[in-house]
């Protein structure tokens, strides 16, 4: 029962190749706002999967898996050019990283705190995406390079939203990395580096594609004040929430 029970919650914290499931599905989805209701619930089908089956992960295989899987997805980014897609596969590198939290014991509320840090960037991600979508047609990076000039506000968007990606300080992804490093073996915490390292690289190859470079494409119109303030006020609750949550694990 526990192994299928595995195989499950493998389906929804994706391990692979049962994250092909998940990026097969949200590849399908036109819909942002769906795309966004998938990304936030999927990842917790898998958490109260765990949790209720009582499957920390004991075994070195399992460990070694999700560690693998993390960085297998973390090393997809930097050839992703299209930003949504590039949105999924965050998501299927940051999400097996509950694995490695759910070995130290932590509480129910820590579990479900850990995997939604894991999620805001990626969801952000897909904001960007439909804000590059509905001005430019299109989302690729590389395709409509040197934003800032023209699209100050989308770019200053883009920026903040990609450091979040990269789980820089003050941003939820930071906060759980310190959490899941704090108890690490050496050997986990060698492979939760060096997809942290990935993530940061595909971010500056994404910015680089977007935000800064030669400009490239039709001239568009920028964010409107109160969609900056709207996005600004979500990374705001994001920093507080991650601090928040921060309180409760260190």
């Amino acid at each position: 029962m526990s192994v299928l029970l595995i195989f499950l919650a493998a389906v929804f914290l994706p391990l692979f190749p049962m994250s092909l499931v998940f990026n097969a599905l949200a590849a399908r989805i036109t819909s942002t706002y769906v795309q966004v209701f998938l990304f936030v619930i999927w990842p917790q089908i898998g958490v109260a999967i765990i949790l209720w089956g009582d499957l920390a992960p004991a075994h070195g295989l399992l460990i070694a898996w999700a560690g693998l899987s993390a960085i297998l997805y973390a090393f997809r980014l930097l050839t992703i050019r299209e930003v949504g897609c590039w949105a999924a596969m965050l998501a299927s590198s940051a999400w097996p990283l509950v694995w490695l939290f759910v070995m130290q014991r932590p509480t129910d509320a820590n579990v479900i705190g850990f995997a939604l840090a894991m999620t805001a960037a990626p969801v952000l991600m897909l904001l960007v995406r439909d804000a590059l979508a509905r001005r430019l047609e299109s989302a690729y990076t590389g395709l409509h390079g040197g934003l800032a000039r023209d699209l100050p506000r989308l770019s200053g968007v883009i920026v903040v939203t990609t450091l979040a990606a990269m789980a820089l300080p003050l941003f939820p992804g930071f906060f759980a990395l310190l959490a899941l490093l704090g108890s690490a073996t050496p050997g986990i915490a060698l492979g939760v580096l060096l997809t942290w390292l990935l993530w940061s690289w595909a971010g500056a190859r994404l910015l680089q594609g977007t935000v800064f470079g030669p400009r490239s494409g039709p001239v568009a119109e920028d964010l409107s004040a109160t969609t900056t303030w709207a996005f600004t006020s979500l990374l705001v609750l994001l920093v507080i929430s991650g601090l928040l949550w921060t309180g409760g694990v260190l």
